[in-house]
């Protein structure tokens, strides 16, 4: 396990498209939520120690968004062949075992991941009505084994600085976690060789 910070794509960046199959087979793309006033986007999987430690934070905190009108969505993007517990069969079973209500994706391809510089998992995205970036980081200041509960706050306070239309906190700390497994041959400049 490679400890790997978030790149911190530049806020303003638009949200890069994208069309991947949900744990049930369909097909959900970025148009599918033209209508909310933000989207979450975060980089997950199953197996990762970091993901684990706030699974249950972030479904809470994803179940109030989407009480709010916000889109969220999870994407995996591990390479499945040396990581198995990250395939979408394993992965269904995550979001009913965790009770996920939003679309948990899988970018096979790993090029979506690229298109958002996604590096580690979590990793999440904050984008605005008009899928501008407007934040980039962790959850929190959790982390496993440094005593601090998950509670969402750097997200929450993002999303909801978003909804008033005012801009983000200034202050977006990376998320930390598991560098994303790429494919062998498949790992993005920005990897530094994870």
């Amino acid at each position: 396990m490679a400890l790997t910070p978030s790149t911190m794509l530049p806020l303003g960046t638009p949200a890069p498209d994208f069309a991947l199959p949900d744990t049930d087979g369909k097909t959900v793309r970025l148009a599918d939520f033209a209508g909310a006033p933000a989207l979450v986007v975060a980089f997950i999987c199953n197996h990762c120690p970091y993901v684990k430690h706030v699974r249950h934070a972030f479904r809470d905190l994803a179940e109030e968004l989407q009480g709010q009108g916000v889109a969220v969505v999870a994407i995996s993007a591990n390479d499945v062949t040396s990581h198995p517990d990250d395939s979408p069969e394993k992965m269904a079973e995550e979001k009913a075992s965790v009770g996920y209500t939003f679309p948990y994706l899988y970018d096979e391809s790993q090029a979506v991941a690229k298109a958002y510089r996604a590096a580690c998992t979590p990793d999440f995205y904050v984008f605005d009505r008009d899928r501008r970036l407007a934040y980039r980081g962790q959850l929190d200041d959790s982390r496993p084994g440094n005593d601090i509960p998950p509670s969402g706050k750097d997200l929450r306070a993002a999303v909801a600085a978003v909804l008033a239309g005012r801009p983000a906190p200034a202050e977006q700390k990376p998320s930390i976690g598991c560098n994303i497994k790429w494919k062998p041959g498949q790992e993005p400049d920005y990897a530094g060789g994870a």
